[in-house]
């Protein structure tokens, strides 16, 4: 499979008259309703050429509603990528059942792709477009390559990106993109699914307002981008099947815009720094200043939302110790090479406490530093330096084989050096 390079330097020559086509569409149907776009896109403008391809989403059960209207037997696609929520799963399962579609087929990605590009399956992590490409875009290729036109669920209110979006679009392969929903507000959304009753997704409750594929979907916060948890923490915010109308997809990101190094590898990093400003009750993925989470204790212990914690030098780790496991990740603060208290804090939350999650270690993050703060529980890394990221990527990290100072857990310094320094019984 050729890889989709992520920057087209020229459009493709279209068809004008179709061109022309669509624009007269748009403009003779622009104030019709959904069901009545739908009906036209169906019945009139490309009848028996025409698919669906659902995300079996958040937003999904109001156009696929609008299909069970229109046409119970049209065409609909789901693209199994092999990396949705099972939750995702069995609402496809409910929608087929409760509005009686009867022609939803699953499409799912070439396994000699899979096995060739993403046999770890991470390449989401590195590479996020190229991940879509193999198991979505080239899917879909296949696909829609039989038939004229397809239909979306695509809304003007997701993103800054959509909020021109028609009711009828030209691919660059000359086929016609219908999206229904264009004009739907995040209101009308909401009070059609309660008019008709519809079955809501089950992760829509938690947050998760824009439902993809598993690793790369978060719950968003109250006013937040519906679409913000989608590839949160990664230069990308569409999938790329769509590639068309928004005229490019991010670049695939490479090693070096990658900063987070953890089980062995850089890896794409959601979480963000605490922001003057930011609402204790509303912030996600933020690492929140231990001394602004103690202020705020009760807001944050009361907030569904995923938070971190920043542990900076001379803080305290013992007021947050009731607290811990209200943390999915808890950053160490290194501002300096010459400022080692960070082990403590470290030490503290592993030995004394037993914080189990993510530990890492932000700052002045250098490459002689990371065995000690690895013997220190520390287990993730914030590498800015590029020194230091040269030794990681070389795998040529500094070596200490002899510790004066013995670790907790049971540990102690290596079996035959300085035995003199081993705690009795050991």
């Amino acid at each position: 499979m050729a890889m989709a390079s992520p920057i087209v330097s020229a459009e493709p020559k279209r068809d004008k008259l179709r061109q022309l086509g669509i624009i007269a569409l748009n403009g003779m149907y622009d104030e019709m309703d959904a069901e009545g776009v739908l009906r036209q896109a169906v019945e009139d403008v490309l009848p028996g050429d025409i698919a669906l391809v659902s995300s079996f989403g958040a937003d999904s059960a109001v156009l696929l509603h609008l299909v069970s209207l229109v046409d119970k037997d049209l065409p609909v696609y789901f693209l199994e990528t092999g990396k949705h929520f099972a939750e995702t799963l069995d609402y496809v399962e409910t929608l087929k059942s409760v509005l009686g579609l009867t022609n939803v087929t699953a499409l799912y990605p070439d396994p000699e792709d899979v096995k060739r590009f993403d046999p770890d399956g991470t390449l989401w992590e590195t590479d996020p477009d190229s991940c879509c490409h193999i198991r979505k875009t080239e899917p879909l290729d296949k696909i829609v390559a039989g038939f004229g036109g397809w239909v979306t669920g695509r809304k003007r209110f997701q993103t800054a990106e959509r909020g021109v979006l028609p009711h009828f679009e030209l691919t660059n392969d000359d086929r016609i993109k219908v999206n229904p929903l264009a004009y739907f507000s995040h209101e009308d959304i909401e009070a059609y699914k309660a008019k008709h009753d519809l079955p809501e997704h089950p992760l829509y409750r938690q947050g998760y307002k824009s439902i993809g594929c598993a690793p790369c979907t978060s719950a968003v916060a109250e006013g937040e981008d519906p679409r913000a948890g989608r590839w949160r923490g990664l230069n990308k915010n569409e999938c790329g099947i769509h590639f068309d109308f928004n005229g490019k997809i991010a670049a695939p990101m490479s090693q070096s815009d990658l900063t987070l190094f953890k089980d062995g590898s850089f890896k794409a990093d959601p979480w963000k720094p605490w922001a003057e400003g930011d609402a204790p009750d509303a912030v996600r993925y933020v690492h929140v200043p231990l001394t602004v989470f103690v202020e705020n204790r009760e807001a944050f212990l009361a907030s569904p939302h995923p938070i971190g914690l920043q542990v900076n030098p001379g803080e305290r780790v013992e007021d947050v110790a009731d607290d811990l496991a209200r943390f999915s990740s808890i950053a160490i603060n290194f501002p300096a090479f010459t400022d080692g208290r960070g082990y403590s804090s470290a030490r503290l939350l592993r030995e004394r406490f037993g914080y189990e999650g993510e530990l890492r270690a932000v700052g002045d993050v250098l490459t002689d530093q990371i065995p000690f703060m690895r013997r220190c529980g520390i287990n993730a890394f914030v590498v800015t330096n590029k020194a230091t990221r040269a030794a990681i990527e070389k795998d040529a990290l500094a070596e200490v084989p002899l510790y004066y100072q013995p670790v907790g857990e049971g540990r102690e310094v290596p079996v035959g050096t300085r035995p003199f320094l081993r705690r009795a019984g050991n």
